[in-house]
């Protein structure tokens, strides 16, 4: 399945000067059309002395839902570059508004395009991100005598634990990657000569700083 990338922290912002021109690139992930509206109508009034709060996102795991605004700027220089960008880095769920202060000095369309663009290009590189493995969700059942020496194992392997319940037994929810999954339980199985159970019970994931 494929990887998400993610920004990390939930929020973020970041800014350079271009010919006297302030650009400030503020980043929020966000799980809704509501939420992105509600963010970009705090940040323009937060800004609401700049000349433009451009904005762009994007929605849902294969980007059902884009949109932009280049809010004043000429049309295709400002908001369609910053949707690009996020399209191209393969980010998801994530709204940026880049907000300009004017210095004085026109940058021309490529100018501009270049600004915005390489303002959240920047910002992103600069304030870091996250990607999102997806994991099936294995229900491991132990008895407690063996209980220390698999919770060592799974730690010594880097396999995260997500849950433990006690009762009779011990059972553990641990995320496994979906192609190792039938490696996992043979080598269990062995080392425990059997006496360990295995199911899958869900999807889960998993975010890690991206590369």
């Amino acid at each position: 399945m494929e990887h998400f990338y993610l920004l990390a922290p939930e929020s973020a912002f970041w800014q350079q000067t271009i010919k006297k021109s302030d650009f400030i690139v503020n980043f929020f992930r966000i799980s809704d059309e509501e939420e992105a509206q509600r963010l970009i109508e705090k940040v323009s009034k937060e800004h609401h002395k700049a000349n433009h709060n451009v904005f762009a996102y994007v929605l849902g795991d294969n980007d059902e839902i884009k949109r932009y605004s280049d809010n004043g700027e000429p049309s295709g220089t400002a908001g369609v570059p910053m949707l690009e960008v996020l399209q191209k880095r393969q980010i998801h769920n994530v709204l940026a508004i880049v907000t300009r202060y004017f210095g004085g000095i026109k940058l021309g369309a490529g100018g501009l395009i270049r600004a915005y663009a390489g303002t959240v290009a920047q910002g992103l590189d600069a304030v870091g991100l996250v990607e999102r493995l997806w994991r099936d969700r294995v229900l491991i059942t132990i008895d407690y005598q063996n209980n220390d020496q698999l919770t060592y194992w799974l730690n010594q392997e880097a396999y995260p634990l997500l849950a433990t319940d006690f009762d009779t037994a011990v059972h553990h929810q641990v995320a496994v990657a979906p192609d190792e999954v039938a490696a996992f339980e043979e080598e269990l199985t062995n080392q425990f000569s059997g006496r360990i159970s295995f199911e899958i019970i869900g999807e889960t994931y998993l975010e890690i700083p991206a590369k």
